[in-house]
């Protein structure tokens, strides 16, 4: 098991003592990073003491250790899983070959984009999240989102490490580049798009958690496949964090369905103004959220068909999530995948790709399967509760900006439709104006230990064993 030596300045499990001048580098850099999280960071909350968890080790007994602590003192590191002995290249034209320890020169610039793209999430989701404590609807939510605010922390660490350490004076200027840009900024904003949303409510907050740190760990899958051993092993460790980050999102969403359906009962109606007015979440209004976020957050797997991906997998670069376990052709040089694209008449026809090229869309049908599982559930709920509304997925085609569907104005279910009539509906399948307003107005924070705001239902168990009346957060 490596272990963590939280005595060092930069808490580490990569030698970074014997490496001096890595450790100078890094060292300079780590000031900047504090310098971003007290401005861009849920900095309001300095002086809280928050329950919160802390690896010190990688393994399954020392990545959860759990203790209070300022967030300002959170000791970020970083944490590379430990290495598989005799690991080989799984996939591409390298297949079988032993795994890389440097990164080969003809790949340096594809390795660097991808590890840019990824280590530029980590800072937006912080910025993006930045107000929320102000409006929580517990001190038990109120906690999750700091626990996440700091592993993203973590992870931007463990991007910056790889930059820092294998990719020379370019890294250094990439790593400096991940603290100037900032989420919706004009001028330099985050590399994409949907990192750019802001997120004013916790409706959103648990949508993004749910859906767009849901394409995060299907992109960590991925990288974790990588012939570049160090890359595969700090995603790997990253993975089990980003766990929770999911788990707050499903499960936050399943207590807003809980709460409403109780309001349903207690008032006999399912009418959306009815449930309004008892200060809940109407279960039209949370699907109109879904299809936002989850449209968003498709364009975030790329191109239907794409050289770059197939030249990123070809050079063993980025593989498919679970890629030794899940597929027996690792190479993939002569399969091909059937892709739905729109045809010339206003309707849909298939086209055949070279699998190489289509996979990005082998990962966005891979993270469409594993976002309905959160649905199925839901809807479960739903009907229990005697109630025949039914949540679900738009189509992948739906309001595309990226891709064979790329503005190709559809409706929900993905069949092409005239620009007008798409412009008419649009404002009923997405959250409206006055929408957004009264989800903002429901926001009103709530801080007494075991409380829960009226708009939510209380999680089924604390966090750590604790009791979910457990006082989380001790705001100073």
């Amino acid at each position: 098991m490596s272990t963590i030596d939280y005595s060092e300045r930069i808490p580490n499990n990569v030698d970074l003592a014997n490496d001096r001048t890595l450790q100078r580098a890094l060292e300079h850099w780590q000031p900047r990073f504090l310098d971003w999280w007290k401005e861009l960071g849920p900095n309001d909350f300095a002086s809280a003491d928050v329950y919160l968890r802390t690896a010190v080790g990688v393994d399954a007994q020392g990545w959860a250790h759990y203790g209070t602590v300022k967030m300002p003192d959170y000791r970020w590191g970083i944490f590379l899983a430990d290495p598989i002995a005799d690991r080989s290249i799984g996939f591409g034209d390298s297949f079988g070959q032993p795994v890389w320890q440097q990164v080969p020169g003809e790949f340096r610039s594809q390795f660097r984009r991808l590890i840019v793209t990824q280590g530029d999430t980590e800072p937006a989701s912080v910025e993006q999240q930045h107000r929320l404590g102000h409006s929580c609807p517990s001190l038990y939510d109120l906690r999750n989102l700091f626990q996440i605010n700091v592993e993203e922390g973590r992870h931007l660490w463990a991007m910056v490490y790889i930059l820092h350490a294998y990719f020379g004076r370019d890294g250094r200027e990439e790593a400096e580049e991940l603290l100037a840009r900032h989420s919706g900024d004009v001028d330099k904003p985050r590399i994409l798009g949907t990192f750019n949303e802001p997120i004013e409510d916790w409706l959103s907050f648990f949508c993004f958690c749910y859906f767009t740190d849901r394409d995060g760990k299907f992109q960590l899958k991925s990288l974790a496949e990588s012939s570049f051993d160090p890359l595969a092993r700090t995603c790997r460790f990253m993975l089990t964090e980003e766990a929770h980050h999911m788990f707050v999102g499903e499960t936050g969403l399943g207590r807003i369905v809980r709460r409403t359906l109780e309001v349903m009962k207690e008032i006999g109606s399912d009418d959306p103004e009815a449930i309004r007015r008892q200060g809940a979440v109407d279960l039209p209004l949370l699907q109109r959220y879904l299809n936002f976020w989850f449209s968003s957050s498709l364009d975030l797997f790329g191109s239907e068909v794409s050289s770059n991906a197939a030249s990123t997998f070809a050079n063993g670069i980025k593989g498919r999530p679970d890629e030794t376990t899940q597929y027996q052709d690792h190479v993939c040089a002569d399969s091909t995948f059937e892709i739905e694209v729109p045809d010339s008449k206003g309707g849909v026809t298939n086209d055949t790709s070279p699998m190489r090229n289509a996979m990005n869309e082998v990962l966005r049908d891979a993270y469409i399967r594993d976002c309905e599982i959160g649905l199925k559930r839901w809807n479960m709920q739903i009907k229990r509760g005697g109630y025949k509304f039914e949540l679900k997925l738009p189509s992948s085609r739906f309001r595309r900006a990226i891709g064979a569907w790329a503005n190709i104005p559809t409706d929900l279910e993905g069949r092409p439709i005239g620009g007008d009539e798409h412009d008419r509906r649009l404002p009923g399948w997405l959250p409206s104006a006055s929408d957004r307003n009264y989800v903002k107005n429901l926001m009103q924070r709530v801080v007494e230990p075991g409380k829960m705001a009226a708009w939510i239902a209380p999680p089924d168990r604390g966090i750590n064993n604790l009791p979910v009346e457990y006082q989380y957060v001790r705001l100073n």
